[in-house]
């Protein structure tokens, strides 16, 4: 009698993960988006093998920096010409792209090899708390990183939802008790 030991399909299987960027911190949220992306929360993560999973992040135009970063962060892009260098502060690239400060931020977390481009494209970032039909496949939160018991997949289940439905379930306690 034989046993298969080793990796099996299902502990590849990539699970959709959303995290609200309102009012966290920069580096910390990149930190923990880069971790995701590369897998290393799972029991199987090899650095050759791609095993990570992907990351929506809603509100992104809310996220904060500590220090005086708000003031002194540039982001700098060439484009190989001489005098082709273009520097975007902080305050500007908020308004105008804020999406791409979360990209950066987690690409300079990311390892650079041949596998960076394909993680950042399991990345996706939306400005404010709509997120299409994207939304109908997240599994889990970075609130409480667990599938809610009454998870629906037809639903986009975003953190602003979930605030919702603890709210009508507090506001139903308290009218029963009356």
């Amino acid at each position: 009698m034989s046993q298969a030991v080793g990796n099996t399909a299902l502990a590849y299987t990539r699970v959709w993960h959303q995290v609200d960027a309102s009012e966290r911190v920069l580096g910390k949220l990149a930190e923990r988006i880069a971790l995701v992306l590369m897998g290393k929360h799972k029991p199987i993560y090899d650095p050759s093998v791609d095993c990570g999973d992907y990351v929506v992040v809603t509100n992104s135009r809310k996220i904060k920096v500590t220090g005086r970063k708000e003031e002194q962060l540039l982001f700098r892009k060439h484009s190989m010409f001489p005098g082709g260098l273009k520097e975007t502060p902080y305050a500007t690239m908020k308004q105008r792209n804020p999406d791409e400060i979360i990209r950066h931020a987690v690409s300079g977390m990311l390892p650079k090899n041949k596998l960076r481009e394909r993680r950042l494209e399991r990345l996706k970032i939306f400005p404010s708390y709509k997120m299409g039909r994207i939304g109908a496949n997240i599994m889990r939160t970075f609130q409480d990183g667990t599938i809610p018991h009454d998870y629906d997949p037809s639903k986009p289940t975003t953190s602003q939802t979930l605030e919702r439905l603890r709210q009508k379930k507090a506001l139903a306690e308290v009218q029963e008790t009356v």
